[in-house]
């Protein structure tokens, strides 16, 4: 595994533009709620000030497990509202503990929620 610092960096330096998770492949996992969000992109849900009709509802909790430090990192970085103001520097004796776990092989285990609403303008 490359050294503390050189994940750090490589996180750090990494591009959290855009809604693309590629980073990821191979640091960390992230379960998918049981909806199809492909399958649903075609279906435009668009704000009207006669307002929506509620139509569904679905919560799931996805399961996430990280492999290195620089995966949590960029994850931070590329989803800031889970940490407000998240920096390296703010949190050292945390990152550094947390990499002493990933380095005995145990990966860092969180969950998410993911909300699917389906509304659509009354007739």
């Amino acid at each position: 595994m490359r050294t503390f610092d050189t994940l750090v960096s490589e996180a750090l330096a990494a591009d959290v533009t855009g809604w693309s998770f590629t980073w990821l492949d191979g640091r960390a996992t992230e379960q998918r709620p049981p909806w199809g969000y492909a399958n649903l992109l075609a279906q435009r849900l668009s704000t009207a000030n006669a307002g929506l009709a509620l139509e569904t509802l679905r919560t799931a909790r996805c399961r996430m497990e990280f492999y290195d430090i620089g995966a949590v990192i960029w994850t931070l970085r590329k989803c800031p509202w889970w940490v407000p103001g998240f920096s390296v520097e703010d949190y050292p004796s945390q990152l550094q503990e947390l990499d002493g776990r990933f380095r005995r092989g145990d990966p860092f285990v969180a969950h998410s929620t993911r909300h699917l609403i389906v509304a659509r303008k009354p007739d």
